[in-house]
């Protein structure tokens, strides 16, 4: 085999623009309508106890069907102010709409999640006077680090409360995996960004990019300088492949392929090998494989250390890829990388098996031919501020009590950086918000109405 064969323009034009066109189209008015009758608007419905932002479901479809769709996405919006991002994202087959009662009957619950994208966008597209106001302000300052839907769920619900908030982001462009690490045809137009405008038109809060915590700021200084600090770092640090010291061209990480496809101007000017192969389970590893082969790819092999049914990825995704033309290879597990002139142009994998429920290897193993390998293996907190490292943690993440408190003081935290979560964006939403009021609270201010009440954060 020729090696490296990696290269941009592997496709005609409008092959591209089919193939990053929106993936998942959504409803007319029309099936929206006709879904949403469909909905038995229970009572006490499970959909909303599985929702992890708590999003009014029945209520919000009902206003659908009585055509009331600013309504409907208010019914959204105050639960979850990234409903138009989760309606896309959201893995609602695991979640509301698994447990959805249509199931019991139909096997085929209400669409909860193209009714809610329906709500939001005919709002984002047309939003009239500003759906959500400030308090009187209060003269307290927050800052939050990181600009992803943890970090950002807290701003706009502490801006809401009336304190005014800063928000540091490393990047030039707010947003986090919303704007980095997703799939380019789950948010096409520039979707995250339009979103993040909407939720910064508050006002209230200052966005600082290009902030990188332990360099152009410490968390001691944060806490001397604000009254109140929210992390939302998500998981910056990426997990090796094992190989003691072994750097082979034409190996990368997913989440930078990801993020650098998401950043192009224009999909036919991104290259990609003939052959790749993605090292994971999780949604990373099913984006970076898919879009591979939209971009041109011929074979591409999604490798897994334990069985199908056990990929972190949604049976929906996998499914999503195997349409796409992406094989799935289980139980095996990296033993080296094979180079030509310091370039890759194989892997060869151990089979395994499950031993008292540990794997171990069968003695056999695999090889496969590739341009280009891909690690999607997960993802780690990285702790670069002295501040930081002092804090507790669990799992290699930051320890937090119910409300998103950390052990130090003045400083609360969520998201993928914290432990005990399922790293959803909609969860991250959560945790911001929660955390928005538990902030509020310390401050000692008294609060009225039902959209300002109290929530605490399910989990350890």
């Amino acid at each position: 085999m020729p090696t490296p064969d990696i290269k941009a323009g592997r496709l005609a034009a409008c092959q591209y623009t089919s193939n990053f066109s929106d993936a998942h189209p959504p409803l007319t008015s029309v099936q929206a309508l006709i879904e949403a009758e469909r909905c038995y608007y229970c009572f006490d419905a499970p959909c909303v106890n599985a929702c992890p932002t708590g999003i009014d479901i029945p209520s919000f479809i009902r206003r659908i069907g009585e055509d009331n769709l600013r309504g409907a996405a208010r019914a959204i919006l105050e639960a979850n102010v990234f409903g138009g991002m989760c309606a896309r994202v959201c893995p609602t087959e695991v979640l509301c709409e698994q447990a959805c009662v249509r199931n019991t009957n139909e096997d085929k619950p209400v669409e909860i999640g193209l009714l809610q994208r329906h709500a939001t966008d005919a709002y984002f597209n047309n939003p009239g006077v500003p759906m959500f106001t400030r308090a009187a302000l209060t003269g307290k300052r927050i800052a939050v680090v990181g600009a992803g839907p943890a970090g950002l769920s807290c701003a706009h619900r502490s801006a809401m409360f009336g304190h005014d908030v800063v928000v540091f982001d490393a990047m030039r462009k707010p947003g986090g995996l919303n704007e980095y690490g997703l799939a380019t045809y789950k948010t096409v137009d520039d979707f995250a960004q339009k979103e993040i405008d909407w939720l910064l038109s508050i006002g209230g809060i200052e966005m600082r990019g290009g902030q990188v915590l332990g360099e152009q700021f410490t968390l001691a200084q944060l806490a001397r300088e604000f009254d109140a600090v929210f992390l939302g770092l998500g998981l910056a640090g990426v997990n090796t492949l094992g190989l003691a010291d072994k750097t082979v061209a034409g190996v990368g990480d997913a989440v930078d392929f990801i993020a650098g496809l998401r950043q192009a101007n224009d999909p036919a000017a991104v290259p990609v090998g003939r052959r790749v192969v993605v090292i994971g389970g999780g949604m990373t590893a099913i984006d970076a494989a898919v879009q591979s082969r939209k971009l041109g790819a011929q074979e591409v092999t999604i490798v897994y250390r334990r069985d199908q049914q056990r990929m972190p990825a949604s049976k929906d995704e996998q499914e999503w890829a195997q349409l796409n033309g992406v094989t799935i290879r289980e139980w095996s597990v990296l033993k080296s990388l094979d180079a030509n002139d310091g370039h890759v142009e194989g892997v060869t994998f151990a089979t395994v098996h499950e031993v008292g429920g540990r794997l171990e290897k069968t003695g056999k193993q695999w090889h496969i031919e590739a341009d280009t390998v891909l690690k999607a293996i997960g993802q780690t907190l990285v702790l670069a501020d002295p501040m930081l490292q002092t804090a507790v943690l669990q799992g290699g993440r930051i320890k937090v009590d119910p409300e998103g408190r950390t052990s130090l003081t003045k400083v609360w935290a969520g998201g993928d950086c914290t432990y005990g979560g399922q790293d959803l964006t909609v969860e991250a939403v959560e945790h911001g918000k929660i955390a928005a009021h538990s902030i509020d609270c310390a401050f000692g201010i008294q609060r009225d109405g039902p959209a300002l009440q109290r929530v605490r954060r399910a989990g350890p």
